[in-house]
């Protein structure tokens, strides 16, 4: 059975997002034997899970193990609890459909150059898609105390009964991630 390995980065990021191509490296490097997949996902919450249910549908016989940071630990969540899937959650979003209410109107990713409108809709794409009870045992969520941009406690409350990492100070993008890959790995039972 061949091991895969979805990645899914956070809201106006990119898959060339430095914890994605770390990761990818440390999978190269260390030759484990899982295809990484990354892709550049939608603005649009509903497009974006549609992207990420096609690429799951293309080997849907094989092992997935899934990853996200920040809105992309959202979508993770959703998936890991669609489909049964074991994930790993670095500073997750908890409820973005509150968080991002601010972004509503024209962006633009400063790492694809791409601009595009946050709308209502997206908010409630979002909440159409908020597990408000969520399994045990199938997560490892890690935090840092010194997230600028979400409230770390959320994260610890949500993920009660799963492994759970609060490393102290840091920021949103986890200082240190590549010193957690060999962890991540075997979690994800990829190594």
């Amino acid at each position: 059975m061949t091991k895969h390995l979805l990645y899914l980065h956070g809201f106006n990021s990119s898959s060339q997002s430095e914890k994605a191509i770390l990761t990818k490296q440390y999978i190269n490097d260390k030759n484990i034997d899982v295809i990484f997949h990354c892709p550049q996902i939608s603005s649009s919450p509903l497009a974006a899970i549609a992207q990420c249910e096609a690429i799951l549908a293309s080997e849907p016989n094989e092992q997935w193990g899934l990853m996200g940071s920040s809105l992309g630990g959202y979508f993770a969540t959703y998936l890991a609890e669609k489909y049964g899937y074991s994930a790993v959650l670095i500073n997750p979003a908890v409820k973005p459909f509150e968080l991002l209410h601010d972004y509503i109107g024209v962006q633009k990713n400063p790492y694809t150059g791409e601009v595009y409108d946050v709308t209502e809709q997206h908010m409630h794409e979002l909440h159409d898609l908020y597990h408000k009870k969520i399994s045990i045992n199938r997560y490892m969520m890690m935090v840092q105390t010194g997230d600028e941009v979400l409230d770390y406690r959320q994260a610890v409350e949500k993920y009660q009964g799963n492994r759970i990492i609060v490393q102290a100070n840091g920021d949103h993008s986890f200082v240190n991630y590549q010193k957690m890959l060999p962890e991540i790995m075997v979690f994800l039972s990829l190594q």
